[in-house]
């Protein structure tokens, strides 16, 4: 969760096994990718990368409530200590099949 700490605004959202970044929040800036320990931020532009695109755009977007308008994962904008499981993840392939949609605390 260090990437979550330097960026400057604050464009990441928590799911429960997940981080994603909103596509039009993010300025671009590259600050937060070489604080990945797992390689797992690329820039937008690298082929390849458009299922994962559109599910960052997705679960970061905000959509209508009958009453309000709510994220489907909430901002988070201060690091949390990693997942227990976190060191398990590292290099496993075909990780989207493992993809959840609940929403992170936050």
């Amino acid at each position: 969760m260090d990437c979550v700490e330097v960026c400057p605004v604050d464009c990441f959202y928590e799911g429960e096994n997940m981080l994603v970044i909103h596509p039009d929040e993010c300025i671009d800036c590259g600050v937060c990718e070489p604080e990945c320990p797992v390689d797992a931020i690329k820039a937008d532009s690298e082929p390849g990368l458009e299922k994962w695109l559109s599910l960052n755009a997705e679960y970061a977007r905000i959509w209508p409530n009958i009453a309000e308008y709510a994220r489907i994962w909430p901002n988070i904008t201060v690091k949390k200590a990693p997942p227990p499981d976190s060191k398990e993840w590292e290099g496993k392939p075909d990780k989207l099949q493992y993809f959840s949609p609940n929403p992170g605390a936050g």
